[in-house]
């Protein structure tokens, strides 16, 4: 996997991926940025988001659950010296369908956190504290 970051000016930066996908990030203006993208840290926040949504959609789809929503709500804290890395992440699935099972849904969160999502795995494993919790609304 390869991604490339361009400075464009200021606290601005293009990032792309080796899918050919781009982003931009840019800072707050008391650091010199326009306010024009994500921040990083929030990049990162995201990709952990993305990659266990990821696992848990395609783990209710193996167990032919009818998903019609799968929205993850993620909050961060983080510490408050420099570095100022996570310290702690939690995320709440709300996930709708028809005739969901609760069990499904908690094992496809259970072994997203557990087994398949390398980012949150790596994320614990550097010592963030990470906490996953769901509810199902059924249509």
């Amino acid at each position: 996997m390869k991604a490339r970051i361009k400075w464009v000016q200021d606290a601005t930066f293009v990032g792309e991926a080796g899918s050919g996908h781009g982003v931009v990030m840019d800072g707050p203006p008391d650091m010199g940025g326009r306010n024009l993208g994500v921040r990083p840290m929030e990049m990162m926040l995201l990709g952990m988001g993305g990659c266990t949504a990821f696992d848990v959609m395609h783990i209710l789809k193996k167990a032919r659950q009818s998903v019609t929503d799968c929205v993850a709500e993620l909050s961060a804290e983080r510490a408050e010296v420099e570095p100022k890395v996570f310290t702690a992440i939690h995320v709440h699935f709300i996930i709708r369908g028809q005739g969901l099972k609760e069990a499904h849904v908690k094992r496809a969160v259970e072994l997203s956190a557990e087994k398949y999502c390398s980012a949150s795995i790596m994320l614990g494993n550097a010592g963030v504290e990470i906490t996953h919790d769901y509810e199902v609304i059924e249509e």
